[in-house]
């Protein structure tokens, strides 16, 4: 990943994680991770869980599928469940508390129009930044990469650019 290289050029250790490669699947609703217990499914979450809570800035990086991010990011940030902490004084009506990480995102799409993100920012704020805790770090959205018939064309815009220089000051 590009960005990945360009982050650990500002002096930053970087660890990428595919999950193309590493199958979690989304949320039963169970509640046998409640608090502290590992997450019942057999896939690469609880593997991930150390990763998640020594991590200081996670960026979730996806691109655009039907007006959202990808099925596999969703899945990914349902299974937070797992790393939830009681709380007895919960803020902003939360049943319990997460620790505390800074985040990104960063998203292609074909598309370039006026909304062509809200629906994924929204998600982003609402149960990543709002929800969970997670401070916003910044997005990089990246409208009008390609088309739908699979031809990538990011080389032809400025967002490799941008993306390198989000990495670079991050934490600027």
């Amino acid at each position: 990943m590009k960005k990945a290289r360009r982050t650990q050029d500002a002096g930053h250790s970087v660890e990428t994680i595919s999950l193309l490669k590493n199958e979690v699947k989304g949320c039963l609703g169970c509640n046998a991770c409640r608090y502290g217990k590992p997450c019942i499914q057999k896939d690469s979450f609880n593997e991930l869980i150390p990763k998640i809570k020594n991590a200081d800035l996670i960026v979730f990086s996806s691109p655009l599928y039907f007006w959202t991010i990808s099925s596999r990011i969703k899945a990914f940030i349902e299974r937070f469940y797992c790393i939830a902490e009681e709380d007895d004084n919960p803020p902003l009506g939360r049943y319990e508390k997460y620790p505390v990480k800074d985040c990104a995102l960063l998203m292609t799409a074909a598309d370039n129009f006026f909304w062509t993100f809200e629906q994924a920012v929204s998600y982003y704020q609402f149960a990543i930044v709002n929800y969970i805790g997670f401070n916003d770090k910044g997005m990089l959205l990246a409208g009008g990469c390609g088309d739908t018939n699979g031809k990538p064309q990011i080389d032809k815009t400025d967002y490799l650019q941008k993306a390198y220089e989000f990495g670079k000051n991050i934490y600027s």
